[in-house]
């Protein structure tokens, strides 16, 4: 019975759900949940994972989260905690093997500072570990874009009755190689009209091809240059990412010894964030803990 309830929740994403379809309550089709993910808990072998990725996911709004620590290679969700502090990430390391510890090479995260000391403090050398993601860092530059984007229109708007940027929000999100076809004439146009904003897409673009380096020589010679341009574009939402980025450099050019992101992760997170939805939301944190180590922990949760 509890492998049929199982197999009903996993493609239903619902207890409710699965519970109506089955005949049971809800408590009691919760209890199977619950049992499948102790269950695959204590079978779960302590084996090596040579890249982390670590996320927040929001719980609830107004800034309630869970960290989210995923195996890369596999995957999966390794681990979840309650908020976003040190603690959070640090009761994780505090539970591996000096073996895992060591067969750890790289983790890969955003550049929030809990997140950082956590891991600095819990592995051997581990601020040598650290590759700050690439997705993470280009949010941050389109932020800038967009923050650029609002001034400059501003401006326009309060010099005469219209603006040039009027509804072009979108289009300074895509690359190049991304923009949709027939925004091509109208982006061009923009770009055509020196504003500010198509001087920050144009540094914010130049940006990805930092990841595009395999020698640390290589690497560190095109930063200094996009670092200068940044720095004298005038700029201030670009300078503030460009500051950002200086500081943590070394672990954001880490990742020409390895080429991770949080790729898995994000994925990991849009498979929660369905699962949450189906859910209408989760008031107790312990039982989102417990869903998403049942829908993404790549637990055996099956009775023998």
């Amino acid at each position: 019975m509890e492998r049929l309830v199982i197999d009903l929740i996993l493609p239903c994403s619902t207890v409710k759900g699965a519970g109506a379809i089955a005949g049971l309550s809800w408590d009691e089709a919760w209890g199977i949940l619950q049992r499948a993910v102790a269950r695959g808990q204590a079978r779960k072998a302590a084996g090596p994972i040579a890249y982390l990725g670590v996320d927040e996911k929001a719980f609830r709004k107004g800034h309630r989260y869970h960290t989210v620590v995923c195996d890369l290679g596999r995957s999966t969700v390794e681990f979840v905690a309650e908020d976003r502090k040190t603690e959070s990430l640090a009761a994780y390391y505090a539970q591996l093997t000096d073996a895992q510890k060591s067969a750890l090479k790289a983790v890969a995260m955003d550049m929030w500072e809990p997140y950082i000391g956590a891991t600095r403090d819990g592995l051997p050398e581990g601020e040598a570990r650290i590759v700050f993601d690439r997705f993470h860092i280009m949010r941050d530059m389109t932020k800038a874009v967009d923050t650029v984007r609002k001034h400059e229109h501003r401006e326009f708007l309060r010099a005469a009755d219209d603006s040039p940027l009027t509804g072009t929000k979108y289009l300074w999100l895509y690359s190049d190689e991304h923009r949709p076809e027939y925004h091509a004439e109208a982006f061009a146009t923009l770009q055509a009209l020196n504003l500010k904003v198509g001087r920050a897409w144009a540094i914010k673009d130049a940006l990805r091809t930092l990841w595009t380096y395999r020698q640390s020589a290589a690497v560190k010679r095109f930063f200094k240059r996009w670092y200068g341009w940044a720095m004298r574009s005038r700029l201030e939402p670009v300078k503030q990412v460009a500051a950002t980025l200086k500081r943590h450099l070394d672990g954001v050019l880490r990742f020409v010894q390895h080429p991770i992101t949080n790729g898995v992760a994000e994925g990991l997170n849009s498979k929660i964030m369905c699962v949450k939805r189906k859910a209408g939301g989760f008031r107790n944190p312990s039982n989102f803990t417990t869903a998403i180590y049942f829908h993404c922990g790549g637990l055996n949760l099956y009775p023998r």
